[in-house]
């Protein structure tokens, strides 16, 4: 049970460095999995944490910060067992169930992920040849699209998509982008990153005080309302900067410096030409939400309109 609890951590803290993050190194990414044991964990586990070889925590976070992190989408479906056998674990505590629900929002990258490789069965690099990481942005918005196929509305959807759309409309946004928070969180406002992503929308804690939210006593990113309304302003903020939302998407995943820094090198300024050099997740993140998008409302990301530049009727 140690063991579990430690890895349980680890596939947390790499799985994904949740929206508005940066990436970080390994060895800051030790320090950051102390913090959080501290802050969220129960003392009875805390000890258990204590007495596992940090050796071992470290190759752990090693691989999985490699593999959510690195540009390999394929290399994702070699953890979709172990992380689906890890979510009962995190039910079975209070204290983690909040990782639970963010995890559960997020296995579906790793089915993916699989498929993806079952399909193109990438071959085996030739010597002094790159690894084929990933495949074209447009192979993986076909599979999203068939992966939703049938997919049942997540529970609490219905309700808090009527509550929300008029927040996205006031902050002159497309009623529609609502449907991000069932890429973040499957509609769960208990959803919690085990790096303090927290929500509907999964807003980091600096991005959430940027933006106006308490997050601590209470924890305001728990309202769905008020977590709505800053995450609405965050994209309406990324969108305004790339002027494209797929960038803008990427952005809110990645990192809006990170998206940035790629777009100066890139002669094209597209999120399918800078894809392949941004993290796993988000490779999968932008066409998982297009996928989300078509299915719940038929509109493709393309063709989203703000309020105001949608024609009088």
């Amino acid at each position: 049970m140690k063991v579990a609890w430690i890895i349980v951590l680890a596939l947390g803290l790499a799985g994904s460095v949740g929206a508005q993050d940066q990436p970080v190194s390994a060895d800051e990414l030790i320090k950051t999995a102390d913090a959080w044991a501290k802050e969220n964990l129960d003392a009875s586990v805390l000890t258990s944490l204590q007495q596992v070889d940090r050796d071992r925590v470290k190759a752990v976070l090693d691989d999985l910060l490699r593999r959510f992190q690195s540009d390999s989408v394929y290399d994702l479906s070699a953890i979709k067992e172990t992380a689906t056998a890890l979510l009962p674990i995190l039910d079975s505590f209070e204290e983690t169930d909040p990782y639970a629900r963010w995890l559960r929002a997020r296995l579906d990258y790793l089915t993916t992920a699989d498929d993806l490789r079952r399909e193109f069965n990438p071959p085996a690099p030739e010597p002094g040849q790159p690894t084929p990481s990933s495949p074209l942005p447009a192979a993986q918005r076909r599979v999203w699209v068939e992966e939703m196929k049938g997919r049942p509305l997540p529970e609490r959807a219905e309700a808090l998509v009527s509550k929300l759309k008029p927040i996205f409309i006031e902050a002159k946004l497309p009623a529609e982008l609502v449907w991000l928070a069932e890429v973040e969180s499957s509609f769960d406002p208990r959803a919690k990153s085990p790096v303090g992503a927290a929500g509907l929308f999964q807003l980091m804690k600096p991005t959430a005080k940027d933006l106006g939210l308490s997050t601590w006593l209470p924890d305001e990113r728990l309202d769905p309302e008020k977590n709505g309304r800053a995450a609405a302003k965050h994209l309406r903020h990324l969108h305004d900067r790339f002027d494209d939302w797929e960038l803008a998407l990427a952005a809110y995943n990645a990192g809006e410096g990170r998206v940035s820094r790629l777009l100066k090198k890139s002669d094209i300024k597209t999120f399918d030409a800078i894809a392949g050099r941004l993290p796993a997740e988000t490779q999968m993140y932008v066409p998982k939400f297009e996928a989300v998008l078509q299915k719940r409302t038929g509109i493709q990301l393309k063709d989203l309109k703000a309020p105001a530049d949608q024609p009088d009727k």
